[in-house]
């Protein structure tokens, strides 16, 4: 018994270690300049509800948000919920043609993707996070959201675990799938913030929290975008969280490559631990030292929804800082 509590010990000192120096250095991170033209270049991305979709779609509504959705590059719409056996209730996007016609009308240049969700407790060490015959369902399910009209699909899929083979393969079967014209884009875990952090925290909480910069290399070769979210980082405010995202940016602009697109997002409103203005500026710091690239962006949460001051933090933090 004492053995064991000697080892549980060591283990909270080492996670406590751990948490200590990682806060020190991310803290550190927000600081420095921002270049007037480290700002968005309108490949920004955004998540709606699934009510845009439903048969109570309100064209009114599609008018008063116009405004907002017309400076993003693409919109995830949450089209349904993936079941334990990787099927989706076709049913949450059957009434989507009055939506997809206005886009196509009035926002020919936005994509619409449908945004296909599921979330779980625990990790994906021991077995594939979408098990083989649940994997070749949800690909049929891709592929008929596709047929359905949207311009591609977004998965958003936790927890995986790093080096899960099966959601690459779920991934590279949804490339072949859907084809090389439709989108193919993904949600990341967030990335592993310092070296030595994940395997602390994942024992710590009992689930995956990180990617390693590899495993998110393998997951963005099949796909189109992919988008590191900016949310549940467990980060409190402040220069923590901002510290967090300026290395949270400058990892991932390393390790996507260059042809595939790459969103930062921002946390919803409300949500705790973070805002968007934040998320914006460690963007900016990043993306400063890394140096410009294409296909680059943020990601934010409801815009349709948003308070004023929410969005025009928005605006004056990414979309239009220097105006």
């Amino acid at each position: 018994m004492r053995w064991l509590l000697k080892r549980l010990l060591a283990g909270l000192a080492a996670v406590l270690v751990v948490a200590v120096g990682a806060g020190t250095l991310l803290a550190a991170q927000f600081s420095g300049e921002k270049a007037a033209w480290a700002a968005s270049t309108g490949a920004d991305a955004a998540w709606l509800s699934g009510s845009w979709v439903d048969g109570e779609f309100d064209g009114a509504d599609f008018a008063a948000a116009l405004p907002r959705l017309g400076v993003f590059s693409e919109v995830y719409v949450h089209v349904g919920e993936i079941a334990d056996d990787g099927s989706v209730d076709r049913d949450g996007y059957a009434e989507a043609d009055a939506f997809l016609g206005l886009m196509r009308r009035e926002l020919p240049e936005v994509r619409v993707l449908g945004w296909l969700s599921s979330t779980a407790d625990g990790s994906s060490l021991l077995e594939d996070r979408v098990p083989g015959e649940a994997r070749a369902r949800l690909v049929e399910e891709a592929a008929a959201v596709v047929d359905a009209g949207f311009d591609g699909v977004h998965y958003a899929v936790t927890p995986v675990t790093v080096n899960d083979p099966g959601f690459v393969d779920l991934l590279e079967g949804t490339r072949e799938a859907i084809g090389e014209d439709a989108v193919l884009s993904v949600r990341a875990l967030p990335l592993e913030p310092v070296p030595g952090a994940r395997m602390p925290v994942f024992l710590a909480s009992r689930g995956e929290r990180y990617w390693s910069t590899g495993y998110l290399r393998q997951v963005a070769e099949p796909a189109d975008v992919v988008v590191v979210p900016g949310h549940d980082t467990g980060m409190p405010g402040g220069s923590l969280y901002g510290g967090f995202m300026v290395r949270q940016t400058a990892l991932a602009l390393e390790a996507v490559p260059e042809d595939v697109g790459l969103r930062i997002g921002a946390p919803p409103a409300g949500a705790g631990g973070g805002d968007a203005a934040t998320a914006a500026e460690a963007v900016r710091i990043a993306l400063t030292e890394h140096g410009g690239r294409d296909d680059f962006g943020m990601a934010v949460h409801s815009p349709d929804g948003m308070a004023e001051e929410d969005w025009a933090a928005v605006e004056e933090g990414w979309l239009d800082p220097e105006r």
